[in-house]
């Protein structure tokens, strides 16, 4: 039996939930999943330009968990652009150093306590009951 996977600290979720090919109806495309560490990966590894070292230190992981990581990450993003599909980020044992929710009407990130001085007005709270106002907590 392998052990359980480590806790991933996540600087934030990511700004969006997702993507998906242009001009094709999400219906029609089918989808993967990139995991919260695995975006936590590119992010640091590509777009903040980082070392393994200094990436999976943040991330609280070993470098070659991390490397592992990476590599799952760039292999499924690479699927979603080779086969047209939709690219959905969610899941994971993650940590984001609080909790964060996602406006249901605007699709504006918002911490913790955040949600009373909203922008768009929207100010109720989502508790779970499949309506679509209110605020989706993320993870």
């Amino acid at each position: 039996m392998s052990r359980p996977k480590q806790c991933r600290r996540i600087q934030s979720p990511p700004l969006m939930s997702g993507f998906k090919p242009f001009g094709i109806p999400r219906s029609l495309t089918g989808e993967v999943t990139l995991q919260y560490d695995e975006y936590e990966a590119i992010r640091l590894l590509d777009y903040e330009g980082l070392l393994q070292e200094e990436a999976a230190e943040r991330m609280n992981v070993s470098r070659p968990t991390l490397t592992r990581i990476y590599a799952q990450a760039r292999k499924t993003v690479a699927q979603a652009f080779v086969e047209g599909k939709s690219l959905v980020i969610e899941g994971g044992n993650v940590d984001f150093g609080g909790k964060w929710y996602r406006c249901r009407c605007c699709n504006k990130l918002m911490q913790g306590n955040s949600i009373q001085q909203h922008p768009c007005g929207n100010r109720k709270r989502h508790r779970g009951r499949g309506r679509g106002e209110g605020f989706q907590p993320i993870v």
